[in-house]
Order: structure tokens, then sequence, then C-alpha cells
């Protein structure tokens, strides 16, 4: 059983400022969560497999398909900072590893 110091303590550890009302009213709830765990492990799960949930879920996701875009120069009119080299028309983006310079 749960005791009024051990509510305490876990009040402390989660930064937590009970009133004597909270206390008592912790005490009882958390205890009757702890009575209803020890009923739950004298169940036999042994045939049981883990899962992380009681139903299946899936993400429903479409492949990835390349498909380009066909007007570059809209694209490139809407760049903060489009940058023509002797190789082409590219983004130019802040710089994101390496030293400072």
């Amino acid at each position: 059983m749960l005791d009024r110091e051990q509510v305490l303590k876990v009040a402390h550890l989660a930064r937590l400022d009970l009133t004597p009302q909270e206390e008592t009213q912790f005490t009882a709830q958390l205890g009757d969560i702890l009575e209803y765990f020890e009923q739950l492990s004298e169940l036999d799960t042994e045939k049981v497999s883990p899962t992380a949930r009681a139903i299946d879920v899936s993400n429903v996701t479409r492949p990835d398909q390349l498909e380009p875009y066909g007007n570059r120069d809209l694209i490139l009119q809407s760049a903060p900072e489009p940058e023509a080299t002797a190789q082409g028309e590219f983004f130019k983006v802040p710089k994101i590893m390496g030293g400072e310079e």
C-alpha cells in the first residue's frame, strides 16, 4: 500500500506543491492504481506477444515519385537569392555545415 510519505516524495521529485487535501486524494488514487497493476501482474501473459498498441495501426503512405516541375524560371524567380554559374542556375542557401567563416 502506498503511504503519504511516498506521495510527498514523488510530488517533490515532480516539483509539485500539494495541499493537504491533494495529498490525501492522491495517496488514495495512486494506491488504487498500484493495486490494479498488482492484479494485472497475476494474469498469465506467457502466450501474449509484446506490443505497443492493442490494435494494429499503420500509416497510409504513397510511394515517392519524381515529377519534374516544368516552369524552372518561375521557381528561380521566387527564390530569395538565385545564383547563376557556368554550370547553371541554382538556389543560394545559407551554409549549415562546416566551420565559421
